[in-house]
């Protein structure tokens, strides 16, 4: 078969991958009918891997997975990864002349009792372009690689055996407007089947709940098309009715006019094509062969029925309570017999901007919002309902309550997941034009596709009441293609806002034609204050990317939050994003790897810039997932002053929209300087959404004792939720009842301690002596926004130290010094040691950080402890990572762990295991040796088997090997991470500059425990 020979004459003058004018031929309108009679397709096709689209096929066939990319599956095409440059040269529509096209054939047994049916072929999702043949006869095509194609095969498939083939190209003009941040691919990603009606059919059900003014009355605007062949006789009805799942049913009988008007909306039999003028015979056969295409091109033939229901006393749909009923439609013949039945889940919600808010329910909702792209570690963009199922009730696990579909629209196994678990959804058509953005978006060429893709999208999931906006794409500029999307879709379905960041890109109080929120990507917590503040703001802002999560990363995400709950105007937004899309990749040497963008040899491509989700490829959840659970925590705990003014009573926020908190237990513990004195059940007052109380304290503060005292409640999912089981910890609060001073043991002098000719430390538990450190193993933003270079030019990671006096003053002993660095910049530093009784010692250090060194990685101690001691253990925050500009997901406390479990394995080894606010940390081999340190204040610190240099020459976690020594670094000072990797860097009292530094810890042995 050749891919040029379909359709005769059309793909005689253009090659259909290099049409973008051209979106598809024979393709079935969008619907969202799950019809129900089907044979399964996925698994097992014969397959072949083709160098040219019309390259003939070998006599030699393999086998390939169906869903599969076969990028994953061992032929000799490899997954290439590119953030904003196109795969290879050119200029749209060009593609190379290499372009791998995937041939795939299968045998399907129709049954005989769907002889004189209607048959329809249902292919998920195919990149980039699909042709379709059914026993050698030509049937369609589609170009659209992240939604649906069906094509009617009803004419060429008959009883028995049939033979579907399947062509896959993976490059055309439709690429260009798939440059999303991802993954290339080939293949066909989302299931195929066969299914059958009647010849009287329902065709779509267009079903948008919503609420009336009194926000508890129902709303249902219920449209049905029935599709037909022939001539079907009068008497056809749809019915339709509602029930709540729990046996009650909400019956609305459909009135008079369900009756169905029949329209034909297809080719006229005497349609003419135009005059033939000579005999030309060429012409005569052009106009053949196009009088043979255009039935392809038309509608079918189709009858509609539509009317409002009323349902009073509903529970609305939101994220907190995603309340859905099950609305079932029946087509019937004349003599009353039912012949198809479809029953969806719909759910009453009511979405509209307001001035400056985007309310859902007549409420201002903030959007806790996430980006997710379809990915999987081991079959690329192939993903099972399982695995969406898995991502949203983590998502829910976390504190989300919204996602964007990036960049595309996911498959409707996604929505369905999203309307029962209770996810808000921005909707996001396929369309990305990274590489030509300025350009596409006024292309005439491909108005078409703009159009077509918004649409069908908005056709498939407008019945989702989790669906609250409609996306027009992403980073694809912004011209006349975009408002006649938008215009259609406006007309199509009102009861949505239309969001698109292209139009407000470069003024947020522009008139946004095409945009009803604003929604910026990576704004500044600076630019979105003032905006808000400006008096010029026009529409809600809502962040439709933010706080870049690549590697350690998402520091200042407590600063933006802090900036929205308290801002009139602002909304929330969607972090940047949900996977590390790392591929499991074997190594010649047996091991495995994730795989980032040049691990495949793939050229051109843009390197570990696909590493830069809040969970890894396996969903295990990083450090920054923590902060945000945190953040988004639905109930707030402050502390009140008692009569006395010293601390009494707790305060109590639900900071819900919807929900009261019966659905809550509390736990709470107190906590004495990292040891647990206290715990019990707390009895939460009954308040509705955003109320506070004041409970009192489970004890009373008198009888607390000395100490550092903190109270941490805990909040339980009293029964299961459908994202969570009983008893799952949702959240915690916690405050500081009590701080007692803190000493490093001075009163315990004993004498000098023993240095080295060097004057450098020496203890027994020391494999090196402490050393001033300056740098960190540069985090993926510190690489990405030029630091790493910055401070390699420095030469901060290479420090020798000269002293230049050694003082004794009784008890303690003054070493003066420089280090300087490998570039020669001069760092003074002083320590001051004191001999500690039982064989401990006390170092006060000072280092005055010069002018030129304008943003370090921290200031402060390195120290490198001998092998064995392998039990951490900690008072401060934890029990995961944390960093000054990330630290409000981590709870202060006393954390057991070892020193193995500190390391973090960014796919791309960088600075990590880091604790925030650490008042001490105890190293012991879990027999009778061990090692204390105490710090004089709060202090970030780290203990790992990993020097800085160890990680920053890995490119691969796999590729960093332990060592036995323990590194510990405790800084005066650490700079925040920020997200400068794609957004704004961290804020200026996050950034370690020139000046004098002060710190002091002390170490000493600990016995058996």
């Amino acid at each position: 078969m050749s891919a040029t020979s379909l359709l005769g004459s059309v793909s005689s003058l253009v090659r259909p991958w290099l049409a973008p004018e051209l979106t598809s031929i024979h393709r079935q309108p969008m619907h969202s009918v799950p019809h129900a009679d089907r044979i399964e397709l996925d698994g097992s096709w014969r397959f072949q891997l083709l160098r040219e689209p019309d390259a003939a096929p070998g006599p030699d066939w393999s086998t390939a997975t169906v869903p599969g990319c076969w990028t994953m599956q061992g032929f000799d095409d490899r997954p290439q990864y590119t953030n904003i440059q196109m795969p290879f040269t050119g200029r749209p529509p060009e593609v190379p002349a290499d372009n791998p096209t995937g041939l795939y054939e299968r045998t399907v047994d129709v049954p005989s009792s769907w002889a004189d049916r209607r048959i329809v072929l249902h292919v998920g999702g195919a990149e980039s372009v699909l042709i379709v043949r059914v026993n050698d006869a030509e049937v369609g095509l589609s170009k659209d690689s992240h939604l649906a194609a069906e094509f009617d095969v009803s004419s060429v498939v008959r009883p028995g055996p049939n033979t579907i083939t399947l062509r896959v190209i993976k490059w055309s003009d439709a690429t260009y407007i798939e440059d999303q941040d991802q993954w290339w691919h080939g293949g066909i990603t989302r299931s195929v089947y066969l299914y059958a009606t009647e010849s009287v059919y329902l065709a779509d059900v267009r079903a948008i709940g919503g609420l009336a003014d009194d926000l508890r009355t129902g709303t249902l605007d219920l449209q049905v098309r029935v599709g037909f062949a022939g001539d079907p006789a009068p008497g056809w009805r749809v019915e339709a009715s509602i029930g709540n799942g729990a046996g009650v049913e909400l019956r609305a009988e459909a009135p008079a006019s369900s009756v169905l008007e029949w329209f034909w909306t297809g080719p006229e039999a005497d349609l003419m094509f135009g005059h033939v003028v000579g005999g030309d015979a060429a012409v005569a056969d052009d106009i053949d062969r196009w009088a043979e295409l255009w039935p392809r091109l038309q509608p079918p033939a189709e009858g509609s029925v539509g009317w409002r229901i009323d349902v009073a006393d509903i529970e609305p749909w939101s994220s907190e309570v995603p309340t859905l009923y099950p609305l079932t439609v029946r087509l019937l013949d004349p003599t009353g017999r039912v012949v198809e039945e479809a029953v969806q889940r719909i759910g009453f919600r009511r979405v509209e901007v307001r001035g400056l808010d985007l309310l859902i329910n007549g409420r201002r909702v903030l959007i806790r919002g996430v980006n997710r792209h379809d990915f999987d570690q081991h079959t690329g963009r192939v993903v099972s309902p399982e695995s969406m199922r898995a991502d949203l009730v983590q998502m829910r696990q976390f504190g989300f309550n919204a996602v964007r579909t990036s960049h595309y629209p996911n498959d409707p196994a996604l929505l369905d997941l999203a309307d029962e678990l209770g996810l808000y959804v921005i909707d996001e058509a396929d369309i990305e034009s990274h590489a030509f953005q300025s350009t596409l978006c006024d292309d005439p060429r491909y108005l078409n596709a703009w159009v077509t893709r918004v649409s069908r999208m908005v056709e498939r999931d407008k019945n989702h009441p989790s669906v609250i906006a409609w996306s027009l794409g992403n980073e694809s500029g912004y011209g006349p293609n975009h408002d006649a999307a938008a215009g259609w879709v406006r007309r199509y379905d009102p009861t949505r806002p239309l969001h698109y960041e292209g139009a407000i890109r470069f003024d947020w109080t522009s008139d946004q034609t095409v945009s009803d929120v604003t929604c910026p990507m990576y704004p500044t917590i600076e630019s979105i204050v003032a905006h808000a503040r400006s008096g010029r703001q026009r529409h809600p802002l809502i962040m439709c990317e933010y706080s870049h999560a690549m590697g350690n990363s998402n520091g200042t995400l407590a600063e933006y939050w802090d900036a929205i709950e308290s801002t009139p105007g602002l909304q929330g937004g969607f972090i940047w994003e949900w996977w590390d899309h790392g591929l499991v990749q074997r190594l010649p040497d047996g091991r495995q790897r994730w795989a980032y963008g040049g691990d495949f040899d793939d050229h051109p491509n843009d390197g570990n810039f696909c590493i830069d989700g809040l969970v890894w490829p396996d969903r295990r959840p990083k450090p920054a997932l923590w902060e945000h659970k945190q953040l988004a925590a639905p109930v707030g705990v402050g502390l009140a002053p008692g009569d006395d003014g010293r601390p009494g009573r707790l305060e109590i926020e639900n900071r819900q929209d919807v929900r009261d908190l019966t659905w809550l237990q509390a736990r709470y513990e107190l906590i004495r300087d990292g040891e647990t004195v206290d715990a019990g059940e707390l009895e939460l007052p009954a308040l509705g959404p955003g109320e506070r109380a004041l409970v009192e304290l489970p004890v009373a503060t008198t009888t607390m004792g000395d100490g550092e005292v903190w109270c941490t409640i805990r909040f339980l999912a009293r029964e299961a939720q459908g994202w969570a089981d009983a008893g799952f910890e949702v959240c915690w609060g916690q405050v500081l009842l009590a701080v007692a001073g803190r000493s490093l043991g001075k009163e315990d002098a004993a004498g000098p301690v023993e240095l080295d000719g060097g004057g450098n430390l020496v203890h027994e538990l020391l494999a090196a002596p402490p050393a001033l450190a300056l740098w960190r193993a540069p985090t993926d933003n510190d690489r990405i926004a030029g630091l790493g270079e910055r401070w390699s030019a420095w030469g901060v990671a290479d420090l020798t130290r000269t002293i230049r006096a050694i003082e004794r003053d009784g008890a303690s002993t003054l070493v003066r010094g420089e280090v300087h660095t490998a570039s020669g910049i001069v760092i003074r530093h002083e320590q001051r040691l004191s001999g500690l009784t039982y064989g401990g010692v006390l170092v006060e250090e000072t280092a005055w950080i010069p002018d030129e060194l304008v943003d370090l990685a921290r200031v402060g101690t390195l120290l490198e402890v001998v092998p064995g001691l392998e039990r951490l253990d900690w008072f401060g925050r934890g029990p995961h990572e944390t960093y000054p500009d990330r630290r409000r997901g981590g709870a202060v406390g006393r954390w057991r762990s070892s020193v193995s479990e500190q390391y973090v394995p960014y796919v791309r080894p960088q600075e990590n295991g880091g604790h925030a606010d650490v008042r001490w940390l105890e190293l012991h081999d879990g027999a009778s040796r061990g090692l204390r340190i105490a710090l004089d204040r709060p202090r970030q610190v780290s203990a790992t088997h990993f020097r800085a240099a160890d990680l920053a020459a890995a490119n691969h976690d796999v590729d960093v090997t332990p060592r036995p020594e323990t590194v510990i670094h405790l800084d005066a000072a650490h700079r925040g991470l920020g997200t400068a990797s794609c957004g704004p860097d961290t804020l200026s009292e996050y950034i370690v500059g020139p000046g004098e530094y002060r710190w002091s810890w002390s170490m000493h042995p600990v016995g058996e425990r």
